[in-house]
């Protein structure tokens, strides 16, 4: 089995609503995914996926639709304010946590064809997430 991983890093915003706890205001993080990849054999390049592809895919969706945005639950009433205030916000339908980011990036290279074993998403530098799709 061959794997090969892509390093994001992107800055976000957000808050888990009916959370008691320092995430419950909203703050930000300097956000860290790693994303893997596999495959049992080589393309004829010899390479699980180019990683300028990982890049134009996956990078390109993090910074249009996850980079310097606020990431809020659907639920949370924050989100009529930030809307109607024309702040740049990515709903989502749970809480914004990092296991919920990891699945959401994973979700999003899969449907774009991607092989993916697994999204590990760093919220911080010492605590990550890690999605990789296996029940």
């Amino acid at each position: 089995m061959y794997k090969v991983t892509k390093v994001i890093n992107f800055c976000y915003g957000h808050r888990l609503f009916n959370y008691e706890g320092k995430c419950s205001g909203l703050h930000g993080h300097n956000g860290k995914v790693e994303i893997e990849l596999f495959s049992e054999t080589l393309n004829n390049t010899g390479m699980v996926v180019d990683f300028g592809e990982i890049k134009d895919i996956i990078e390109k969706w993090i910074d249009n639709n996850l980079d310097h945005k606020m990431l809020l639950s659907r639920s949370d009433p924050m989100v009529k304010i930030l809307e109607d205030n024309n702040e740049s916000i990515y709903v989502m339908d749970t809480n914004p946590t990092a296991e919920a980011i990891a699945k959401l990036i994973y979700d999003f290279a899969m449907s774009e064809g991607l092989s993916v074993s697994e999204v590990k998403f760093w919220e911080t530098d010492n605590s990550f997430a890690v999605y990789d799709g296996k029940k």
